[in-house]
């Protein structure tokens, strides 16, 4: 097993090539950042570039790339002076040709021309384009041998070993941007990986932390959109709710750090201020505390190992008077046994996982199923891959992608109708 972070393997940690010293990325040096930004019109990408927007003399956008929102794709890149900027939908082209007319930024369509702009030369490439879609372009920008900032969870839970040896073999350097994984990287430190006896992800709980399992049945899409806390994409958000969100970064969580799977467990933290608890053979408990903003996980990804300054509200203790943590219910909220049960079945169970929740959820938002068939179908999905053999494993990026074509097909079959 391959592990990136806080690893004693010669793997690359964050802001150090592999088996290389950490060097500052250059936002603070006399020469701007360059900065490509795929998926800059999701929740990741919006709040990359409003942190560019606050620094713009420490960065310079190099590609920007959507999937088919053309207008504020355009929009985007004239705002920050990008010199290509990509639409994932071919169909889109001629609008955004005609959005960018005379303004001399390169325009190109089509998902062979969004791995061409992660492979625009860089200082760092936000991986945030979702879902299995973005795995060729976070593979392509890899090859550079740079920064990479991964809010793409697919990368690590569909082909986390694959992906991490892309990453050692190009002697790019990895820093995660999901506040949890930040939060551990930031607790972890230099500790040796023997005197790491725990790692605790806070979960929110979502919005419907409290509700029974019948009112839980009849949760509407509506409603399951509109988290407490956070402010994230609808897919994103689904997740949360459930708590398969962190089912998939418990597993993210197994590639990056070095612990074993029964290191790793989740807790129930309301106000969403601790982001991830690391326990030390010592009795300490290291914690990492930021108002619940992806701004300031972001921030850490551009500038490690330098601070960003952010817009980021400043927590105030005092006016919290209090933290509150709990066990989560599995029966509940079965997506965190399912997703840990993935990661004990090891090989491509993960991959398996990961399409068929997407295709659950995208069920739940059309309003197909209901709230608990999600991870219903998702576990329905998982012994149906594992009776037919799809779990063995995958060796390659096309292997982890064949996968994943199958599992959603084997999981669009368990839908109704």
């Amino acid at each position: 097993m391959t592990q990136a972070l806080g690893a004693s393997n010669g793997t690359a940690r964050p802001g150090e090539a592999a088996g290389g010293e950490a060097e500052p990325v250059r936002a603070g040096a006399a020469q701007p950042l360059r900065l490509s930004v795929l998926g800059a019109t999701g929740s990741i990408g919006t709040s990359t570039l409003d942190l560019v927007g606050h620094h713009p003399h420490r960065f310079e956008i190099v590609a920007l790339t959507a999937q088919c929102n053309a207008r504020r794709l355009a929009e985007l890149a004239i705002l920050h002076r990008a010199k290509l900027a990509v639409i994932g939908e071919e169909t889109r082209y001629a609008e955004l040709r005609d959005l960018l007319a005379g303004t001399g930024i390169r325009v190109a369509a089509g998902a062979g021309a969004v791995e061409a702009a992660a492979r625009e030369p860089a200082d760092c490439i936000m991986a945030a384009i979702v879902g299995a879609a973005g795995l060729r372009p976070t593979f392509a920008a890899a090859e550079q041998g740079q920064r990479i900032a991964l809010a793409n969870k697919e990368c690590l839970v569909s082909a986390g070993e694959i992906f991490l040896s892309q990453i050692d073999r190009n002697g790019a350097e990895l820093m995660p941007v999901d506040s949890e994984h930040s939060a551990a990287f930031q607790a972890i430190g230099r500790t040796p990986a023997r005197s790491i006896e725990k790692i605790l992800l806070t979960a929110s709980g979502g919005p419907f932390r409290t509700l029974d399992k019948e009112r839980l049945a009849r949760v509407t899409p509506d409603e399951a959109l509109r988290h407490p806390n956070w402010s994230m994409g609808a897919k994103v958000t689904i997740d949360s709710a459930t708590l398969m969100n962190k089912g998939l970064e418990l597993i993210e969580a197994f590639h990056l750090f070095p612990v074993a799977a029964h290191q790793l467990e989740a807790v129930v933290h309301p106000q969403s201020v601790v982001h991830c608890l690391v326990m030390l053979e010592d009795g300490s408990v290291m914690a990492q505390l930021s108002h619940p903003d992806m701004r300031t996980p972001i921030a850490l990804a551009l500038s490690w190992p330098e601070r960003l300054a952010t817009p980021v509200p400043r927590l105030d203790l005092v006016a919290l008077k209090s933290l509150s943590f709990e066990v989560p219910d599995h029966d509940r909220f079965p997506a965190l046994g399912v997703a840990t049960d993935a990661l004990n079945r090891g090989g491509a169970a993960p991959a398996v996982l990961n399409a068929a929740n997407e295709v659950a959820v995208k069920a739940f938002l059309e309003r197909e199923i209901g709230f608990l068939d999600i991870v219903a179908v998702v576990a329905r999905c998982l012994e149906k891959a594992d009776a037919r053999g799809l779990i063995s494993g995958a060796a390659t990026l096309d292997d982890v992608l064949a996968v994943d074509g199958e599992a959603r097909t084997m999981a669009r079959s368990l839908l109704p109708g």
